[in-house]
């Protein structure tokens, strides 16, 4: 057992099989197996109910109760609680009159919480039955059995469950055996709201349909299943938050909690329900509501940093400093394994709340702390220097904080900005010679790529230059490379934000011209291909020897540059295109050796209309395939790029398709009939021709070409 719960420990396989040995077992060996399992799955109703039975078979009413006491609020399921109200049941059956009133109790508390359920109908006919079974002596107690029959059939019709017509068939015999008179405006005033309730149900059936009922808690996975039913879920809530029935407000609210309850059940470990939950709470004014909520959620997610602040914003927000300074304290723990993020954010609640000596003394207190990184740093001198508009105070942190961060480029640069503000241009130098001379070049990039930009911006020509050559000589360029300057620098110079001197073409242009110089003299360093079998060279061996066992790099000296007119290799190609076209539809083989040829990926839409426009593929005829299809060869032959004059050329067509086109233009050309007068055009194609025909036509009449079947030519005149 402890092997198999410890190697997976949410493995629904194994929570299963552990429950079904349990079943097997006697009662003293099952409670430590159902324990184990309820430890990690504390709202799986269906093992507190297998848990309870166990321990009802040997008549255990004390340690009943116990569990009952531990999980009936918690697993709103409607199977559990009836064998809840089983156990009130046997225990009170022979205790007369007051074992009845401990049941009708035990009945009332049950619908309370349970009675919203789409399945809860056969609890209140259960119900219904009990009260109908009770003896009456008196008159009097006969006329109130009646009265609270009554009203427990009024509050059965308006929930919408699975038995809500059977229940409204029995509410009206029910009427109908007390007074017809009576019956008869009783009926008609809760007819509406059965009505409403009714056709509620069909839709919440369909949302209640795509949950799974039998799903364990386990923490996200992130698997198909798990996602389905989150959404699931979700679309419950947001239904039953727009009140489709119309009911009262407060009796809506509770419906809603009845659906987060339940939705809890199975999305125990998800954070963001818990905090909707939680926020919606305080949206309607609930505040300790909200709060119970979140103390809930920190029980079964101790380790949800997000949970926790969320919970310290409600508290801070409704004026509860202290309970809010304690969960802040939580996080913090012993400080010696404090996040970093807890300082921060400690540090700024004290800010807020008690003022600025207090985050000062709490922040003398956290540099020492082994787990305060530079971020602490950065934060409390961002406080002091916006917030408490204190400048040397953030200096002297950033300065404090450089002797422990040195090697931290991250920090560098935020130090850098603080300097910028101040405008500090002699420091902000000083700052970057002394990181640069500490720093290693891999991580001195964005250092470096700061400096140059400081310059560019700040300092004149002469130092402009001396830092752009220094940060080329500093990632390995000798110094006449490093001295000759190329057109991308006077781009990076002369730039601002997203302004540019050039277009974007010329900034395509000079990114493929600046690839092309770095891989032109590394011919010697690519793979040599012979006899089909690759050979690299020792050079090459020794550059990937020496790239960092971290970080992948491709290699750029084997890319190939596109070309759109380069010529595949015949032989296999052709071989394995011949065979595809084996196994094509003649009709689609001459459909496609009528496509022309383009340059790039992209074909040009109005040709490609055209064709479509002119081809006279059979329609609704099988086994016909409306001419013989083009050889093999052909269509192999057409794969080939040919340059496509201003974009609008393509491959000659057959002589039945010209035939055709002449025809259909030699019409258009007799027809004497308006542009306006023709029946619109249902094709893209006629659509945009037929538009612009038809703005030129207030005082003309025309024909209108759309095209050479020969030439491919697409013309819109008109005469």
């Amino acid at each position: 057992m402890e092997k198999t719960t410890l190697t997976d420990k949410y493995s629904i396989e194994s929570a299963e099989t552990l429950a079904n040995q349990a079943q097997g077992l006697p009662i003293a060996e099952a409670t430590p197996i159902y324990e184990q399992l309820l430890q990690l799955f504390p709202t799986a109703a269906k093992f507190w109910k297998q848990y309870v039975e166990a321990h009802m078979a040997v008549n255990n009413d004390d340690a009943i109760k116990q569990i009952f006491s531990r999980c009936l609020l918690n697993c709103l399921q409607v199977p559990l609680w009836r064998c809840y109200i089983r156990f009130i049941r046997k225990v009170n059956d022979k205790k007369g009159t007051e074992g009845q009133e401990e049941t009708k109790k035990a009945f009332d508390f049950m619908l309370n919480y349970v009675g919203a359920d789409i399945s809860s109908g056969p609890v209140w006919m259960e119900y219904i039955s009990f009260l109908r079974s009770l003896p009456s002596v008196h008159p009097q107690e006969e006329t109130h059995r009646m009265t609270v029959i009554r009203r427990v059939y009024q509050r059965a019709i308006i929930n919408p469950t699975h038995q809500i017509e059977q229940l409204w068939k029995d509410y009206e015999n029910f009427e109908n055996s007390v007074s017809r008179q009576l019956a008869k405006g009783l009926i008609s005033e809760f007819q509406p709201r059965y009505n409403s309730a009714r056709a509620v149900y069909r839709e919440r059936k369909k949302y209640f349909d795509e949950i799974d009922w039998n799903m364990l808690a386990v923490p996200p996975t992130g698997s198909s299943k798990e996602e389905m039913q989150w959404m699931a879920w979700k679309r419950l809530l947001s239904f039953e938050k727009g009140n489709p029935q119309r009911i009262d407000a407060a009796s809506s609210n509770k419906r809603i909690v009845f659906t987060y309850e339940q939705c809890l059940m199975y999305m125990y470990h998800y954070p963001d329900i818990w905090y909707d939950y939680a926020t919606w709470h305080a949206k309607c004014g609930s505040i300790d509501a909200a709060i119970k909520v979140f103390q809930r959620s920190l029980k079964a997610l101790p380790d949800s940093e997000m949970l926790r602040y969320a919970y310290a914003e409600l508290e801070e927000s409704r004026g509860a400093i202290q309970a809010a300074k304690k969960i802040h304290e939580n996080l913090l723990g012993d400080g010696e394994n404090a996040t970093a993020l807890a300082h921060i954010q400690f540090i700024r609640f004290l800010r807020r709340t008690e003022g600025v000596e207090a985050a000062r003394k709490y922040f003398l207190d956290a540099r020492k702390s082994p787990t305060c990184s530079y971020h602490v740093y950065v934060a409390y001198a961002s406080v002091a220097f916006c917030l408490d508009k204190d400048p040397k105070m953030a200096h002297n942190v950033f300065e404090a904080g450089l002797k422990r961060f040195m090697h931290e480029p991250v920090y560098i640069l935020e130090y850098a900005d603080f300097l910028t503000r101040l405008n500090d241009d002699q420091n902000i130098r000083a700052l970057f010679e002394r990181a640069l001379s500490s720093l290693p070049p891999e991580k001195s990039v964005e250092v470096w790529k700061r400096f140059v930009q400081f310059e560019q911006t700040y300092g004149d020509l002469s130092s402009m230059l001396k830092v752009e050559q220094r940060r080329k000589e500093a990632f390995g360029e000798d110094a006449t490379t490093a001295s000759e300057s190329s057109l991308q620098d006077v781009v990076s110079r002369y730039s601002f934000m997203d302004l540019w001197p050039c277009s974007s073409n010329d900034l395509d242009h000079l990114s493929r011209q600046e690839w092309l110089a770095k891989n032109l003299n590394k011919k010697d360093e690519k793979s040599i291909v012979l006899n089909g079998s690759t050979l690299t060279d020792k050079g090459s061996i020794a550059n990937i020897s020496n790239t960092s066992s971290k970080v992948v790099y491709p290699d750029t000296s084997k890319m190939l540059i596109y070309d759109p007119k380069q010529n595949p290799s015949t032989g296999a190609s052709t071989n394995a295109f011949d065979e595809i076209l084996k196994a094509t539809p003649p009709a689609l083989v001459a459909f496609l050796a009528n496509l022309p040829t383009v340059d790039g990926p992209t074909p040009n839409v109005d040709i490609v209309l055209s064709i479509c426009l002119q081809n006279d593929l059979p329609i609704g005829q099988s086994g016909k395939t409306g001419g013989p299809a083009p050889a093999t060869s052909e269509l192999s032959g057409s794969s080939k790029s040919h340059p496509v004059q201003s974009g609008l050329s393509h491959k000659p067509i057959g002589r039945k398709h010209y035939g055709k086109r002449k025809e259909l233009d030699r019409q258009e050309d007799d027809d004497t009939t308006s542009v306006q007068s023709q029946p619109p055009p249902r094709d893209a194609f006629r659509i945009r021709q037929f538009q612009k025909a038809r703005a030129n036509s207030t005082s003309q009449t025309g024909s209108v070409s759309y095209g050479s079947a020969l030439s491919g030519d697409l013309s819109g005149s008109t005469g």
